[in-house]
């Protein structure tokens, strides 16, 4: 499986999926019109990558900012590797967020309490 990247836009973050090294990191604002077409092709990757996946496993989320329909996409793309999680595989999710940020705080917290995998939450000095 060949690494996945989508350049950021002033309306997308930048995605970095690397299935060989086990890296998958999510940075800039996530307000797309349509947050399910934008997320699908990632989303569809990790279903597969999540049948042969046997290696330690890292994600990084570093958004500025995202909208509710994000948000959605951005748990079930988490719950992709709660499953890998449950399975065994060592999963670190990092939940990057500044240090003045009270909301991306706060969805950190909520997706700690959705989840069963740790979310580890990195504040972000400015």
């Amino acid at each position: 499986m060949e690494t996945f990247r989508t350049e950021s836009t002033p309306k997308t973050p930048s995605i970095i999926f690397d299935p060989a090294k086990g890296k998958l990191e999510i940075k800039g604002r996530s307000i797309p019109e349509d947050s399910i077409g934008f997320y699908k092709k990632l989303l569809d990757l990790l279903e597969e990558y999540a049948q042969t996946c046997t290696i330690p496993v890292q994600v990084d989320v570093m958004l500025e900012y995202f909208n509710t329909a994000s948000s959605v996409c951005v748990l079930e793309i988490l719950k992709r590797f709660e499953a890998l999680h449950q399975r065994g595989i060592p999963v670190v999710i990092n939940w990057h967020y500044e240090e003045d940020d009270d909301y991306m705080r706060e969805t950190g917290d909520d997706f700690q309490t959705l989840l069963t995998v740790p979310v580890h939450l990195k504040e972000i000095e400015l």
